[in-house]
């Protein structure tokens, strides 16, 4: 999808006079009764409608010892209802021709189906069925429980680097829930009761603490009255328990290491950084692509191409989250080079960057990439939608419009001074695996 970006960010440069506009969606918002917040997009490019229900819980909302809570309910919430056989949430948006399935991240767990605009009125039904009437039968409980354990087993056990990722994570954030996996920790999955995923879903699944977002082909007075046909009619329920952790600022590079069955070493760099409310993190997002977005980045040019350290680099960052964040670089080692080598050298782009400002033209490159990339996130029903919903779950809606406009005011000046600011070692935690000779089993 980057290199789609790209391509169309070269297309936007060669039409004269022209800036490339992402224009804004015309959003209709709605509050219902109930509290139930509703995001109507029209979108009549195809006969075809999205339909997503986000709640406002994440395992950022878990407790310490019940971690994994929300990615767990997510898996029984397709467990049926008093009205729906278990699973058969599933065979009835497949029959319809609809494409489905769900999410939980840090800060909020996404259910969503994509079906004709005739058809979009049968997930509406589920949606609203499932958020009040769950069943959570005691005889799926267990069998689920193992499901959650094997996805865990496969996709961090088993994979050094996310493995990593999870060590690291953990040493990144001292107090904030942000420091722990939304898969859970394996000791916590395994002490998890069907009470314990009872009691979360009467907490945090009303429609007070979720909203709806639909994009597509529809009448908007025509699924409005269906959503308050359906949604409408589930009670407010008792607001849940806000987050009030605050993560202190890190004041000294903190070092773990991971020792691992794996193929070669690997290189995990966590810098705090704010989110997206704070004007500084559209430098950030800048930097991340000046560093690492393409083959002419600058991490990629250096330790990639130039001094073959590494077979793979990458920084990433995402102001849209309900905390301060972090922003991330790693890179994994060519055979018969040390994670402290590829370390080094990444210090050095770093050091430069926050030494001499960003040429006009690279400068210039990178906005052209964030702008291509934005406007290419929207070509999709889908992709509005989910942006929509991601806004509004992390920053607020209302920052959306802004985006584009603040990155092309960007500055070399700019982003000079946030990579001074942001890019310090004493406020950055750094993960490495080293590889190991096969493990026990």
């Amino acid at each position: 999808m980057r290199w789609v970006a790209i391509a169309l960010a070269l297309a936007i440069q060669l039409i004269p006079g022209r800036t490339a506009q992402a224009q804004s969606p015309q959003v209709e918002e709605i509050t219902l009764e109930n509290g139930l917040k509703v995001f109507l997009l029209e979108n009549h490019k195809s006969p075809a409608v999205t339909f997503q229900v986000w709640y406002h819980v994440g395992s950022r909302n878990e407790l310490d010892g019940k971690s994994g809570l929300s990615h767990f309910l997510e898996h029984m919430m397709f467990k049926g209802t008093a009205k729906i056989a278990p699973e058969e949430h599933s065979r009835i948006i497949a029959k319809n021709g609809g494409r489905y399935n769900a999410f939980t991240s840090q800060d909020t767990t996404v259910y969503f189906a994509t079906m004709s605009r005739e058809k979009i009125g049968i997930a509406i039904e589920l949606e609203a069925d499932r958020m009040v009437n769950a069943r959570m039968a005691g005889e799926y409980f267990a069998r689920e429980k193992a499901v959650v354990i094997e996805e865990r087993r496969l996709r961090t056990e088993d994979n050094p680097s996310q493995a990593l990722a999870e060590v690291t994570g953990a040493v990144t954030y001292m107090v904030h829930p942000y420091r722990r996996p939304v898969i859970g920790w394996m000791q916590d999955l395994r002490n998890l009761t069907l009470q314990h995923l009872k009691s979360y879903y009467r907490t945090y699944y009303s429609p007070n603490n979720a909203f709806v977002v639909v994009v597509g082909d529809f009448v908007p007075t025509e699924i409005l009255a269906k959503i308050k046909a359906t949604f409408g009619q589930i009670p407010r329920g008792p607001d849940p328990p806000k987050v009030k952790i605050t993560e202190k600022p890190q004041r000294g590079e903190r070092r773990v290491t991971l020792k691992k069955e794996a193929e070669l070493p690997y290189l995990l760099m966590h810098y705090h950084v704010p989110n997206l409310k704070d004007p500084d993190s559209y430098a950030l997002d800048l930097l991340t692509v000046i560093l690492a977005s393409g083959r002419s980045s600058r991490l990629f040019r250096d330790i990639v191409y130039g001094q073959r350290l590494a077979r793979s680099v990458s920084a990433d960052y995402s102001g849209l989250s309900i905390d301060p964040t972090v922003l991330s670089i790693s890179a994994q080692a060519m055979p018969g080079k040390s994670a402290a080598e590829v370390e080094r050298a990444i210090d050095q782009v770093l050091e430069q960057i926050k030494s001499e400002p960003v040429g006009e033209r690279e400068l210039q490159k990178a906005k052209n990439q964030v702008e291509a990339d934005t406007i290419f996130r929207q070509d999709s029903i889908f992709g509005q939608g989910m942006r929509i919903g991601r806004y509004e779950i992390s920053v607020g809606r209302h920052l959306m419009d802004r985006y584009l406009e603040e990155v092309r005011k960007l500055t070399a000046a700019d982003l000079l001074r946030v990579a001074r600011t942001y890019l310090d070692q004493d406020r950055r935690t750094v993960g490495t695996l080293i590889p190991t000779e096969e493990e026990a089993r």
